[in-house]
């Protein structure tokens, strides 16, 4: 019930307070730690039955459910998901459901048991500031897409990745987990793209044709913490993405979506900008938005039958998924930026260490405008492969590798 099912659970809380939902059973392996945190969120009073075991709960409880929210590790996503629909529910699966193609098709299958569709929690989807552009995008009032590119840079400090057991990891008692930016915290930003670039309606993501990828990490974890990914869409455009933990300082993140007639601007919390080729601009405004808790009432207003469809469905999560896999498989090795590229610095009022590599701006700068590839920059390695979803099957082979070859690493 801490970390980030802490924000679900408060999140809950205020919902509950205004008559949206209301929390039946909550489970955590360590609940006899939180008797007192239970005492304060006022289980008993609220009639909040608690389990250390979710198989239990759902037994004893799912006659009295609408819905379970999994805010849990990437790699209980599906176990619990396959607990959850076997008993007809649908679930909110915290973002992303999963980062192995083939498991996500079992989740998708799963999924047809409930009787109701699952919702991912990509939670910038149902921004309104961000549906009213795309509406606009749809209708051609900027003319074709030709493209777009996204810069997200997010310090981590070195104590990130031992924050638990799956952090960094790729893959934990052989089950692939990935966790990465590109697959993981920075996920939303990804996903946010290819819903732009989605040309079948509001809510459409565009379909991977190609990919190619060089992976990096700066940190010694078995993952990698920098990416440089390339996809070519079915529609015929490209989307380029720079995602990084290795850099130190304030947060960035941009989302850019080049058009004939304009191109769109786009910073979460922040405004829309569009510069027409006229040399005109205008800025649309964004409202105050709590992610978590519009998509716990965007679902309610879906399974209450007000909308006719979740946000995000698991099976709107392939194109995010094929994308995260073809880039492990073009990279074929993660790489190690050079030493020499890598400093450290103390920030002394958090009292937590960061790496950052010397030139990253430049270099980012550089892959989405021109194409220029870190392996041109001096990050010393091969470009990766162009690889199609045909080659999915190369999957499995090549993460395990990448785990082998890590290991191994002194």
């Amino acid at each position: 019930m801490g970390g980030f099912a802490g924000s679900h659970r408060n999140t809950v809380a205020r919902l509950e307070e205004r008559g949206i939902v209301r929390l039946v059973c909550a489970c955590d392996p360590r609940m006899v730690d939180f008797a007192d945190e239970r005492q304060a969120w006022r289980f008993a009073q609220r009639g909040v039955r608690v389990f250390s075991d979710y198989r239990e709960m759902l037994d004893a409880c799912h006659r009295d459910l609408d819905y379970v929210a999994t805010p849990t590790p990437i790699r209980m996503h599906a176990e619990t998901h396959d607990a959850i629909t076997a008993h007809g529910l649908p679930a909110y699966v915290e973002k992303p459901p999963t980062l192995d193609h083939g498991e996500l098709d079992r989740m998708i299958a799963a999924d047809a048991r409930a009787r109701l569709s699952s919702v991912v929690g990509f939670n910038f989807i149902v921004e309104k500031s961000r549906l009213r552009p795309k509406g606009r995008l749809l209708s051609g009032e900027f003319g074709a897409i030709r493209g777009g590119t996204l810069s997200a840079l997010w310090p981590r400090p070195s104590g990130y990745f031992a924050r638990n057991g799956w952090s960094g990891r790729l893959i934990i008692d052989g089950h692939v987990v990935l966790d990465s930016c590109f697959g993981n915290a920075m996920a939303h930003f990804v996903h946010n793209m290819l819903f732009w670039t989605g040309t079948k309606g509001l809510f459409s993501w565009a379909e991977i044709a190609a990919v190619r990828a060089e992976l990096y990490r700066a940190h010694a974890i078995e993952g990698a913490d920098t990416f440089f990914v390339e996809a070519d869409l079915a529609t015929g455009c490209m989307l380029r993405f720079a995602l990084s933990h290795a850099c130190a300082g304030a947060s960035t993140s941009s989302e850019i979506v080049i058009c004939e007639k304009a191109i769109l601007r786009y910073a979460v919390g922040g405004q829309v900008e569009v510069s027409w080729k006229d040399g005109t601009s205008e800025r649309i405004p964004s409202s105050p938005f709590d992610g978590l808790k519009e998509n716990h009432i965007e679902y309610c207003r879906y399974l209450r039958g007000d909308v006719p469809r979740p946000a995000t469905t698991l099976e709107d999560s392939r194109p995010l998924v094929v994308l995260n896999d073809l880039a492990h498989v073009s990279s074929g090795r993660i790489l190690p930026i050079p030493a020499r590229l890598v400093s450290r610095s103390r920030d002394e009022k958090e009292q937590k260490e960061y790496l950052s590599v010397a030139g990253m701006a430049k270099v980012v700068e550089r892959f989405l405008c021109r194409g220029v590839w870190p392996g041109y920059e001096g990050w010393r390695r091969d470009n990766g492969e162009v690889l199609a979803p045909s080659d999915l099957d190369r999957f499995q082979p090549t993460v395990r590798a990448m785990a082998e070859e890590a290991a191994a690493a002194p």
